[in-house]
């Protein structure tokens, strides 16, 4: 099972010699990818009292794709991943030209991942429909993989219209694969219908097994092989130990996942060395899950 690290968005800041830090020693620890979280704005809580969302004014959030240009250039193997990208939020060209430049700079090491997000402040903020954005998905998926692959596309979509046009440089990846991160039963069938792979949740055991049902479920359905369909989830070490962090991989290893990130934020830690001191100790602890 490969080992990712969640980038700790919220707890690094705006220092760019911590994220240089951070991402170099990720590589040099043999991690095997960088996943960072996309939020373009945060919530001011003084006007909304009742806020109830986990991203707020006050936190820090680099931007994805800068972000993702940044450590392509400071990084040689590191795979990079966005767990997720808001896509229904952005416009879907300009997703496809910044990802398919990440994907050249780093030399084929992206992988998208996306979802429709849950913050109607972000969607209002960036004159976006908050309430399609499940159905436009999967349109704008099918034009990222056109716009990936093709010289010159020509697309009528709901949402999205392009009259013989494409970009240029096209990536490295032909297409990037497309992961698509969610909870709810509609995310859960369309990643199996027109996704790469899937980002769990972390909720208790029976909701996950009941939510990996589905997907398998639904793979079948599109003739598709769920033994070879690659699950992440997430594993956070600011709760338990060496020997529950082992246990929680080996039962995901057996659920069917292939990969798995360790997040080390809110577990207190106030430097770029306290985040790599805690990975390495959930990287021994992972050692021999295969």
């Amino acid at each position: 099972m490969q080992i990712g690290v969640v980038y700790p968005q919220t707890e690094l800041g705006d220092d760019a010699g911590e994220v240089r830090e951070f991402a170099q020693a990720v590589e040099a620890l043999g991690f095997s990818h960088l996943l960072a979280y996309d939020h373009v704005l945060g919530a001011g809580t003084r006007t909304r009292p009742g806020w109830q969302g986990a991203y707020k004014l006050e936190n820090t959030f680099h931007e994805v794709f800068v972000l993702f240009g940044f450590v392509a250039a400071l990084t040689t193997t590191l795979e990079l991943a966005t767990g997720v990208l808001i896509l229904p939020q952005r416009q879907t060209a300009l997703v496809a030209k910044q990802a398919a430049a990440i994907d050249v700079l780093s030399r084929g090491r992206l992988r998208l991942g996306v979802g429709i997000g849950w913050n109607k402040v972000e969607y209002d903020g960036l004159n976006e429909d908050f309430h399609t954005r499940g159905r436009r998905l999967e349109e704008q998926i099918a034009l990222l993989r056109a716009l990936w692959t093709e010289d010159e596309v020509t697309f009528e979509g709901r949402w999205d219209q392009i009259d013989h046009a494409g970009i240029n440089p096209r990536p490295v990846q032909r297409p990037i694969p497309i992961w698509i991160g969610g909870y709810a039963d509609a995310a859960i069938r369309r990643a199996a219908r027109v996704a790469d792979g899937y980002f769990p949740g972390g909720q208790p055991w029976q909701v996950v097994e009941g939510h990996l049902a589905i997907l398998r479920e639904e793979l079948i359905a599109a003739g598709r092989d769920p033994a070879t369909f690659p699950i992440e989830p997430r594993l956070n070490l600011a709760k338990g130990d060496e020997e529950s962090w082992a246990l929680d991989a080996g039962r995901w290893r057996e659920l069917g996942a292939t990969l798995v990130s360790l997040s080390t934020m809110n577990a207190g830690c106030a430097s770029v060395e306290d985040h790599l001191a805690l990975l390495r100790r959930g990287q021994h602890a992972l050692a021999g899950i295969d």
